[in-house]
């Protein structure tokens, strides 16, 4: 490291020129602190080790001087008038160490060695944060495949709207994320997000929570109590996992988003609100409508906007970019260094289908980070079991080939899908789920 070392007593500086040149370090000495800023001003330097007690301007007078021109330097006092009182203002004022005198090489040698540390684990930083900053992403989701900048795009366009929103994907793909943001970047922004998790209301309750009761209303409801739609007004409500639901509370359900207004149990009183409803599924709401268990008139109101959520498997060239976010996120938490991933690990992460999705991939990077051992992410580290099975393989190729299959036909039929159809041998009902299982859109 490039050392610039003060003191008056000209004995001491050739003394502690003598110890931090034999460690390998670039030493320039000055005698007073007007001569150590002179040589600061014309030079780079790492470190300043200075002492306290000077004539005319002191140790803690040059470390304003020298944290004021460039903040980044670190500073290590040195005093025979050592203090706790001294030390702690030193601390306060940007000293990185405080060294105390009579010297004791071995001590000084020790601070030096921490501010390697130091800038080593800064770089180790700045470097996972420059590489998390080339990806591309939309407050905390994280993306650069096609169908993640198209529901970046789309979040941006629909947030300001007041239109009721579907996010479906499967779980652990971000749905929550996606609400957040569609909140964060509304004319709501400032008012509350309520989030309800529906499966967890007991079909008893749910009706409560979601409207609010009057006291007296059941047993055991000693006092009124707003629901989660009057804690909302003004703001957003995400309904999460909405699809289990009961089709009673379904259709109060409606009601609300209809009309904006809705009773608390026990009272004839209308509440009016206003409330963007956010709705999330796992499940296929679609699929739900033609069996039964989902009301037809919810759905389409609920599907005003739909965001469809890949599954982590669908955008696999996602997943470095992920692995990188994750580690840079856990490796600050855990004030650890890392360089990366091994090219092993990133192979296997690749490679591995990912169910739990975004948020299984999360949880393995954190586990890495706890358990690994050295400044490399090995697959040994990672809580993951190899590729996928010869069956899974052969049947996500087999997929691979099909979505190719119908991709090519409709651009040969221009997306006339009927011929599409009849060429492929199906049904139109067939080529349409085909078409929204793989994603497949019209190219302009």
């Amino acid at each position: 490291m490039r050392l610039l070392v003060v003191d008056d007593e000209k004995d001491m500086l050739e003394v502690l020129r003598d110890i931090l040149t034999q460690e390998s370090h670039e030493v320039t000495t000055a005698v007073s602190g007007a001569q150590a800023l002179e040589s600061f001003t014309k030079g780079r330097y790492d470190v300043v080790v200075t002492d306290l007690k000077m004539p005319r301007m002191g140790g803690i007078e040059l470390l304003e001087e020298i944290k004021r021109l460039d903040p980044e330097v670190m500073v290590i006092l040195l005093s025979a008038y050592g203090t706790v009182e001294t030390a702690v203002e030193a601390v306060k004022k940007g000293a990185f160490d405080f060294v105390t005198k009579p010297l004791i090489p071995k001590i000084l040698l020790a601070a030096l060695d921490r501010v390697r540390k130091f800038r080593d684990l800064e770089k180790s930083k700045a470097y996972l944060e420059r590489k998390v900053g080339e990806r591309f992403e939309f407050d905390q989701i994280v993306g650069r495949s096609k169908a993640m900048l198209g529901i970046f795009a789309l979040v941006k366009q629909v947030a300001p709207a007041n239109s009721t929103v579907l996010i479906e994907g499967e779980s652990g793909t971000g749905k929550e994320l996606v609400a957040n943001s569609l909140h964060h970047h509304s004319l709501r922004r400032d008012k509350p997000m309520i989030k309800v998790n529906c499966a967890a209301l007991p079909e008893a309750l749910a009706e409560s929570e979601l409207f609010g009761h009057e006291k007296g209303a059941y047993t055991g409801a000693a006092n009124e109590k707003p629901g989660y739609f009057e804690e909302a007004d003004g703001g957003s409500i995400l309904l999460d996992e909405i699809s289990d639901l009961s089709p009673t509370i379904q259709a109060k359900l409606l009601r609300v988003i209809d009309i904006q207004e809705f009773n608390r149990v026990g009272s004839a009183k209308v509440r009016k609100v206003d409330v963007r409803v956010l709705a999330a599924t796992n499940q296929n709401l679609k699929e739900r409508v033609k069996t039964g268990r989902f009301r037809e008139d919810l759905f389409y109101r609920l599907n005003v906007i739909r965001i469809a959520l890949p599954p982590l498997r669908e955008r696999a060239e996602d997943i470095p970019l992920l692995a990188e976010h994750f580690l840079a996120r856990y490796a600050q938490e855990t004030n650890k260094k890392f360089k990366g991933f091994s090219r092993e690990a990133l192979e296997l992460l690749r490679e591995y289908p990912w169910p739990g999705n975004v948020r299984e991939l999360k949880n393995a990077v954190e586990r890495a980070v706890v358990l690994c051992k050295g400044q490399t992410v090995e697959a040994d580290d990672l809580p993951v079991y190899g590729a996928p099975s010869e069956e899974a393989q052969a049947e996500r190729s087999l997929e691979g080939q099909e979505k190719e299959q119908v991709a090519r036909v409709l651009r040969e039929t221009h997306w006339n899908l009927s011929k599409a159809a009849e060429v492929l041998g199906i049904s139109r009902g067939t080529l349409y789920a085909k078409i929204s299982r793989y994603g497949l859109k019209r190219e302009e």
